[in-house]
């Protein structure tokens, strides 16, 4: 497998995060997004987004960091990680869609604006940030992980904007909970760190 990413980008994190968490060899290639190259031929070929990540498994192109997580997980049968009973695959899709939504507009573009120089407005995307984290919060008040007691792909696609949220300048110091629970994720067999960067509060 090969794996095209950028070691900043969350988004890559996350599918380069479960390849190792499953333990499946790959090769990583990083994407030079500064110089552009995510929008030359060669990659738009395989992803018309010109979006980091991009699996390719063997001729298989995945695309979509989300996407990768369930492709992955259904390919290997793993239904620990992507469960399959109603109720608990209903429960991880919900949590997909808050990493493409409320993650996305609030701790991620929060880090996009201190990190690359986005034009969001800080305000605004760093208040919607502790939104997200305050229902975190609770979550995690009454139990391990997003979806029961053991981690699931839901868990592995909110974890690395969570993670270095204060890059954008949001505090996680009010959230002891989802500070534990970022701990359980980091205590994982095969973890791997998403890259830091002095920015932010951590600047």
């Amino acid at each position: 497998m090969k794996l095209y990413h950028h070691p900043l980008s969350g988004h890559a994190h996350r599918a380069r995060l479960f390849l190792n968490l499953l333990g499946l060899p790959h090769e990583l290639i990083e994407v030079d997004l500064a110089k552009g190259a995510h929008k030359q031929a060669g990659f738009l070929a395989l992803n018309p987004f010109g979006q980091v990540p991009v699996l390719d498994d063997e001729g298989t192109i995945v695309t979509d960091s989300t996407a990768i997580l369930v492709y992955l997980a259904r390919k290997l049968k793993r239904r620990d990680w992507l469960p399959e009973s109603p109720e608990a695959a209903a429960a991880v899709q919900k949590w997909l869609s808050v990493a493409a939504g409320q993650i996305a507009y609030g701790p991620c573009a929060a880090r996009l604006i201190t990190v690359f120089g986005a034009s969001f407005q800080a305000a605004e995307v760093i208040q919607r940030a502790h939104a997200i984290l305050a229902l975190l919060e609770a979550e995690f008040a009454s139990r391990r992980f997003l979806v029961g007691t053991v981690p699931t792909i839901a868990d592995v696609a909110l974890y690395s904007y969570i993670a270095r949220a204060p890059e954008g300048n949001v505090d996680l110091e009010p959230y002891p909970s989802v500070r534990s629970w970022l701990e359980r994720i980091e205590a994982l067999p095969g973890f791997v760190a998403f890259a830091r960067t002095p920015a932010g509060l951590t600047a």
